[in-house]
Order: C-alpha cells, then structure tokens, then sequence
C-alpha cells in the first residue's frame, strides 16, 4: 500500500490536516474541505471518506471503510480504530415505503434521516460493524465485528450482536499507556 504524499495531501484542501497524516493512495476522499484530520491518523486502501468528518490523533481507519459525514456529521475522537469494513451513516433514507429514496430523488419526495455520530476516544469498532445515525460511540468502547448499532452506548463497554448489546464492562488499563505513549 502507497501512502499519498505531504504535497499530494495538501493539493487536496482538507479543511485541517495533522502532521504524520497517512492516506492511501486507493482511499476515496470527498468533500475534503469540509474533512479535518488529526496528527498521525491513518486511512487505508478502499476507505471512502466524505462529508462533514472530523478525525482525531492516532486513528486507524482500516482498508475497506466508509465514513458518510453528510451534512451532520461524524467525529472520530482520538485513539479510535476503526477495524475492515466498518460503516458509519449520519443519513438514512426512510425504508418505509412512505416516502421516496436514493441520492437521485429531490429532498421534497424524501424524508431522511439526518443526525450526527461520535466514536469516543480509546473505541474500537469491530470489523464489519455498521453504526447508524445518531449513535454516541462513547469512550473506550469495544463494539464486536458484524454488530449493528443503533442505540447510543454506555463509556468502557462491550457490545456485540445486531442490534448490538452490552455484554460487559470494558477494562481502562490502557489509560495507563496513552500517558507513557504521549510523554515518550
């Protein structure tokens, strides 16, 4: 996997861009002036990246991942990591039937949904996971692979299933570490 360049990086006019900033060059980045980025963060091959999305230090946004910020948007706190094939929608059509869907329809003969997501710091979103609109990821939460969020969560919890639940309390153990990694 290729890593764009700094110049490359900054042609692209993120809103804010971190220094350490890693993007692949197989990541699809949208909208890239309304998308801030933290120091060291990373995306990897096959990411799609758009809308509104603001993007902490050290998150790991693993290859085959989509980020839709859309118009509310997605905030990604610090440390997160986002595992293969995470999705994450801030927008939702209405699959009722009430309603007409799809990007090429007018906003008048739709009613999405629209609200914003936060991941916490320290959370890890297992692989295949799908986080919808309006969820609060809290801090240092662990969500299983191929679970569904739908409901906001708990702080340093453990969810799995689909719709995902709480199944235990999370360990802080790693708390210890950020403070010996960010004075080294």
């Amino acid at each position: 996997m290729a890593y764009l360049s700094e110049e490359q990086l900054t042609k692209m006019g993120f809103k804010s861009l971190g220094k350490g900033v890693k993007i692949s060059e197989g990541a699809s980045i949208y909208n890239a002036d309304l998308i801030e980025i933290g120091d060291f963060s990373r995306i990897d091959d096959f990411c799609v990246v758009s809308g509104n999305v603001k993007i902490g230090r050290n998150v790991h946004i693993t290859p085959h991942c989509l980020l839709a910020g859309g118009i509310p948007g997605l905030l990604i706190e610090d440390f997160a990591t986002l595992a293969y094939g995470v999705k994450v929608f801030t927008q939702s059509d209405d699959y009722s039937g009430a309603t007409m869907t799809n990007s090429t329809v007018p906003k008048q003969y739709k009613n999405e949904l629209m609200l914003p997501v936060y991941i916490g710091r320290h959370s890890i979103i297992g692989a295949g996971a799908i986080i919808m609109p309006g969820v609060n990821i809290a801090e240092g939460n662990s969500v299983g692979a191929n679970s569904l969020v739908l409901k906001s969560t708990d702080s340093w919890s453990i969810y799995v299933g689909s719709p995902a639940k709480k199944i235990k309390e999370r360990k802080k153990d790693l708390l210890k570490l950020e403070k010996k990694f960010l004075e080294s």
